[in-house]
């Protein structure tokens, strides 16, 4: 019986050779008399693997919706679908540069590989790139909605940023950041994506509401995996959020259970130096003890499924593939172990 993974990519297997064609082919016109290394640089992050979500769930909520009249043609649609992945791959560039990340996806990072001027420069390149491919082919509602993510992305980030050393960080103030930082621009790809596909008014807001769960979910799923993922799976340093003192879902749920003095020997282990280094193990087992990581798998369970039930009101043979392999996408960010 074949994996959640592999039913996955046997499904998507097509779109995504279709993606890579597309930006291969579309880096290539656009890097014309450009700096070698600039070509280098996009060529190394963009292709250096990736699961390709983003572009992936424009094009499948674009067939979702399928056969309307209005819908635009599939070279458009491919055009949105690279956009996405370009503006993913931007905040990649800049993230590592922030992070000082030496490692992305198992190999050393644009910034560890070209340096900091390079991964910057490429970054902006790359959003440039996606917000014309959206504004020229799509129009300016497209690109409302796109830049609307994109803003509420870096706000995101800042109240991140902000929330850091907050360690009386509630749900909903978890939740406002993931929203901002990652389920926004998900739900803009299923939206756009939708547009394209010339969507009504219920089914454009089915795939955003789709979008935005299964933006939550992988948020609350990479939290999840920073404690209990391998390193050899997930291609960076299990710890990482821990070392760093951040509130995650995990950390916040744990709390939340808690006595106080398991809530206060957390607290000092995730904001005192000192302990960093050796306290992972023990942080690791009080928020396994007060069903930090359980109750946090549950509220990722169960906003994945609120979502999938927006996707009843598509229906008929044209539909059936589109809505499969999206249940089956969901089923992935779930179960996904990197």
């Amino acid at each position: 019986m074949s994996t959640i993974k592999e039913r996955l990519l046997q499904a998507i297997a097509p779109d995504v050779a279709r993606i890579d064609q597309a930006m291969k082919e579309d880096l290539q016109n656009s890097t014309q008399g450009c700096d070698p290394l600039l070509i280098e640089v996009l060529s190394y992050g963009i292709f250096n693997g990736g699961k390709r979500l983003r572009p992936l769930l424009v094009l499948l909520a674009a067939k979702l919706v399928g056969i309307s009249e209005n819908r635009m043609s599939d070279e458009i649609v491919l055009q949105l679908a690279i956009a996405f992945e370009y503006l993913h791959g931007a905040t990649l560039y800049h993230d590592d540069v922030i992070d000082q990340a030496d490692m992305r996806r198992g190999k050393p990072s644009v910034v560890k590989k070209y340096g900091e001027i390079s991964a910057i420069l490429g970054g902006d390149f790359l959003h440039s790139r996606s917000m014309f491919l959206v504004g020229s082919t799509a129009g300016s509602e497209a690109l409302n909605v796109f830049c609307h993510a994109t803003n509420a992305m870096v706000d995101g980030e800042f109240l991140q940023l902000r929330n850091a050393r907050n360690y009386n960080l509630s749900e909903e103030d978890y939740f406002a950041a993931v929203r901002g930082k990652t389920a926004l621009l998900i739900a803009a790809t299923c939206e756009i994506g939708a547009m394209a596909g010339g969507a009504t008014v219920a089914e454009r807001k089915a795939l955003t509401a789709y979008g935005k769960g299964i933006g939550i979910a992988f948020q609350i799923v990479d939290d999840l995996l920073d404690y209990q993922g391998d390193t050899a799976s997930t291609g960076k340093a299990v710890g990482n959020d821990f070392q760093e003192g951040k509130m995650t879902l995990p950390v916040i749920l744990a709390l939340n259970k808690a006595g106080d003095s398991e809530k206060m020997r957390l607290l000092s282990l995730l904001s005192d130096a000192d302990l960093k280094g050796k306290g992972f193990v023990e942080a690791y087992a009080l928020i396994e003890k007060n069903d930090g990581f359980s109750a946090s798998r549950k509220q990722a369970e169960l906003i994945v499924g609120e979502s999938l039930t927006g996707l009843e009101i598509f229906t008929g043979g044209n539909a059936t593939m589109a809505r499969n392999t999206l249940h089956t996408l969901a089923e992935y960010v779930l179960v996904r172990r990197k």
